[in-house]
């Protein structure tokens, strides 16, 4: 019983409101999901018990942000970043450790993956060069945890122009594709990447198959198949 009720209150937490911006956090990921949720394309139900990991991680960084402060490191926490048209973002933590500023990143992630890397993954490396970038903070830290072992590895960021603008041109290109209606390719490792096993856009992505797509005719082709989807 209570089990039912946990998974329904997940699944009714599922975020459907209307995407204007990017996240920093879109930083790295497949361009086809993200267009695929601007346009709220029909997707399969997220399984609760990834939403409850999601939310364990959530409370692994609060706990971590609490050790921080009483160290008395912390200049501020979730900072959002200076009001952008296009981009919105948070960042976790601003510390200052012998006058030195660094903007920290806090990432939770299986411990057997954690114990083999060496190098942060690049969808992550991404997201905090944004924030360095807009924070203008030139040093960041990218601070991992074993979500079952608790175990801390971190890897020192330094800011990267050029990786920056490569970045905010792929999002410049990605709302290009929004306002033409023009789904953008699958991943060039389609279907081995891990952000395809995990995505709740595969039926879809597999459907529109390669290359760029017209969004206005392949929404026909939804529908046709499907009788209900009004987006």
């Amino acid at each position: 019983m209570l089990k039912e009720l946990i998974e329904k209150y997940y699944r009714d937490k599922r975020d459907e409101r209307e995407r204007t911006k990017f996240y920093i956090s879109d930083a790295g990921k497949c361009l086809r999901q993200i267009f695929f949720k601007f346009k709220k394309a029909p997707r399969a139900e997220m399984d609760p018990r990834l939403l409850r990991i999601f939310d364990h991680g959530d409370l692994i960084h609060r706990e971590l942000v609490r050790i921080l402060e009483s160290l008395g490191i912390v200049e501020s926490i979730e900072i959002p970043i200076p009001p952008r048209e296009d981009i919105s973002g948070r960042a976790d933590a601003i510390v200052n450790i012998d006058g030195e500023r660094y903007l920290v990143d806090f990432k939770s992630i299986n411990s057997t993956i954690l114990r083999g890397m060496e190098k942060p993954k690049k969808e992550h490396v991404f997201q905090i060069q944004l924030y360095l970038h807009f924070f203008n903070i030139k040093k960041g830290i990218l601070l991992y945890e074993g979500k079952d072992t608790l175990e801390l590895k971190e890897f020192f960021i330094e800011y990267d122009k050029e990786l920056v603008q490569k970045i905010l041109q792929e999002f410049q290109e990605l709302k290009t594709n929004l306002e033409k209606n023009l789904i953008p390719d699958r991943l060039p490792d389609y279907p081995e990447n891990w952000q395809c096993k995990y995505c709740q856009f595969r039926e879809i992505c597999d459907m529109a198959g390669s290359g760029d797509v017209d969004w206005e005719k392949f929404k026909s082709k939804i529908q046709s198949q499907e009788g209900n989807y009004a987006g």
